[in-house]
């Protein structure tokens, strides 16, 4: 199914604004939008705008590369997310994403792969991250990156240990598992360019990512350190504008990771206090949807004695029916003997019509007896009208009145 197209009326409108310095959702030019971060019960698993899932499973390594373990990222646009993506098909757009992510994390060197590894050349940890989008509201680069990283510094592996030649893996009642090894967090920033970058807009929306002339994607950790770029569209871009969106994405990139630790840290002490954590802390509470309303205390000491008082002192219902009463031989009467009205509103309806229209079929047919008295010196043709026992039949009779013949 392909998105509907946009009308020439809303591409204008939307430029306009941008001239004047407006969006769509009341945002400013450089204003990123809030970001929730929520981490699920598992560790590894974060929901937002997108939602990641980090897994992992003992692999043999590869060969060039064998004190080293492997990163697989796969990132899949769901329909739930947007009518025009399709279920099992990989489209260009997922491509491009899947490209860019990888070029973020793991070519950026993000994580200690060489800490993966369990027994050289046999053995090594395959971390897994998968990313499915559920809504599309533009932008999904930086929100897939956020949740990649988020769920990474929020996964935790099991722990391993080696006698001889056998592994053995301990569930987490065992050991406590081992979170991975990550240097830095590279995160990726966006920035839309209108008019052949006379204008510029960070996070763009939907409606926005249709009318941009190009697209400038900047993936930079903490400490300023440029991890990837990529630029589409086809816009020539000049050094100062590039230089401009790498200061500005400095700025986006210190606040959400320090967002993000925020959220680990919360989480970290969620679950060693004992409270609420995952999706369950997330649930508004107070509300319709929640499904929680405040509770009314009731004393319940002395239920048994009022109820067994209340018993006692009832009265007994009857033990038997009455029996329905015969005022005639084949006639039977249940109830108190009250008058039946059941069609008698129908019958007076009736009975009220057919006087009506008695009435009016003796009128018309005096009426024509006048007419046809007064009138006898005209030829004419003289109607009677005959009332008949029903209501409805009429019977009409048309004889023309005898002429005198000439002598």
């Amino acid at each position: 199914m392909k998105d509907t197209p946009m009308s020439n009326c809303e591409r204008d409108f939307i430029l306009k604004a941008i001239e004047e310095k407006k969006r769509l959702d009341g945002r400013q030019t450089y204003d990123y939008r809030k970001i929730k971060i929520t981490f699920g019960t598992d560790y590894g698993c974060l929901c937002g705008q997108v939602m990641a899932q980090v897994s992992c499973e003992l692999v043999v390594p590869k060969e060039n590369r064998p004190n080293e373990g492997i990163m697989f990222f796969n990132l899949e646009l769901s329909p739930m997310a947007s009518p025009a993506f399709e279920q099992g098909r990989q489209s260009e757009l997922s491509v491009k994403l899947n490209r860019q992510l990888e070029r973020c994390l793991r070519n950026s060197k993000c994580i200690d792969t060489e800490s993966l590894c369990v027994v050289s050349g046999e053995k090594v940890w395959q971390i897994r991250v998968d990313v499915h989008t559920l809504n599309n509201d533009g932008n999904l680069m930086d929100a897939a990156s956020v949740a990649a990283i988020g769920a990474l510094c929020h996964f935790r592996r099991p722990d391993v240990s080696i006698q001889g030649e056998e592994v053995t893996v301990y569930s987490p009642e065992e050991r406590d598992p081992i979170p991975l090894s990550i240097y830095h967090m590279p995160i990726s920033v966006s920035f839309a360019f209108f008019q052949q970058g006379t204008f510029l807009l960070v996070d763009p929306c939907e409606r926005e990512e249709r009318v941009m002339d190009g697209l400038l994607m900047i993936a930079m950790n903490k400490h300023r350190e440029i991890c990837s770029i990529q630029s589409s569209g086809g816009i020539m871009l000049l050094k100062e504008q590039v230089m401009r969106c790498s200061k500005i994405a400095s700025v986006k990139v210190s606040e959400i990771t320090e967002l993000i630790n925020k959220a680990l840290l919360n989480d970290k002490t969620a679950r060693k206090a004992g409270g609420r954590c995952g999706f369950a802390e997330s649930m508004p509470q107070e509300r319709i949807t929640a499904l929680k309303t405040d509770q009314t205390a009731v004393e319940m000491t002395d239920v048994s004695e009022t109820a067994s008082s209340i018993v006692q002192t009832a009265v007994a219902p009857p033990q038997t029916v009455p029996s329905p009463s015969v005022p005639v031989p084949g006639v039977g009467q249940v109830g108190e003997g009250l008058r039946n009205t059941w069609g008698l509103e129908e019958e007076e309806e009736e009975e009220e019509e057919e006087s009506c229209g008695g009435d009016s079929v003796e009128e018309v047919t005096k009426m024509d007896v006048e007419l046809h008295q007064e009138d006898k010196s005209r030829t004419v043709d003289v109607v009677e009208i005959l009332d008949s026992d029903e209501e409805e039949e009429e019977v009409v009779i048309l004889y023309p009145e005898a002429t005198k013949k000439p002598k």
